[in-house]
């Protein structure tokens, strides 16, 4: 996953949001729909994505990439 990719969001359950200090999506994001990724953030057990138009960044496994 790279800032520029189109993701789709897959539903994020609590341990995932907790694994990394993430923001939740779930208020923010609906399940099926696509975002673009503005920011990927790599760490050590994790990666966080900001997408274009929502604040926080999120665990990245709670999103699939659709296109490149």
């Amino acid at each position: 996953m790279r800032a520029g990719d189109t993701v789709r969001f897959l539903g994020c359950s609590q341990e995932q949001i907790r694994w990394g200090s993430n923001d939740d999506p779930n208020p923010h994001l609906f399940v099926g729909d696509k975002y673009y990724v503005e920011h990927v953030h790599i760490h050590s057990n994790h990666t966080k994505v900001e997408l274009r138009g929502v604040a926080g960044k999120f665990n990245s496994v709670c999103f699939e990439v659709v296109s490149k």
